[in-house]
C-alpha cells in the first residue's frame, strides 16, 4: 500500500509539493511536524497519513494507519488515488511515473 514516484530529484519533488501546500496552492493535503502527509476534508481528514521516504531515483509515500483505527480498502483507495492526482495538477514536470501498490508493503503500517 504505497506509491512510488519515479524522479531524477527526489528532494525537489517532496520540497515543491510541501512548499504547495505552504503556498495554499493545494488546499487538502497538510504536512504534519513529522513530514508525514494527511487529507484536509472533513470526511478524510486524518483518516491516514502517508510517509515519504527518499531512495535513488524515487519516493516512496508509506501509509501509516491512526492510533487504534485499521485502515478500510476505501481509506486506502481515496489516499492513493487523490495523493496521486494532486502530484500530476500540481508537480507533474517533477516525475516520470507514479504507482500505488494494491497489498502492504515494506514500511506501510496498517495493523
Amino acid at each position: 500500500m504505497a506509491i512510488h514516484f519515479q524522479t531524477n530529484d527526489p528532494s525537489k519533488l517532496l520540497s515543491s509539493f510541501k512548499e504547495s501546500i505552504e503556498k495554499g496552492r493545494v488546499v487538502t493535503w497538510l504536512c504534519d511536524k513529522d513530514g508525514d502527509f494527511t487529507h484536509t476534508t472533513e470526511q478524510w481528514k486524518k483518516a491516514a497519513w502517508l510517509r515519504p521516504s527518499i531512495k535513488t531515483g524515487e519516493i516512496v509515500f508509506s501509509i501509516i494507519k491512526p492510533q487504534n483505527k485499521n485502515i478500510s480498502a476505501e481509506v486506502y483507495a481515496i489516499y492513493h488515488g487523490r495523493f496521486i492526482e494532486s502530484m500530476l495538477a500540481h508537480c507533474d514536470l517533477l516525475f516520470l511515473q507514479a504507482s500505488a501498490t494494491a497489498m502492504p508493503s515494506e514500511g506501510d503500517l496498517v495493523s
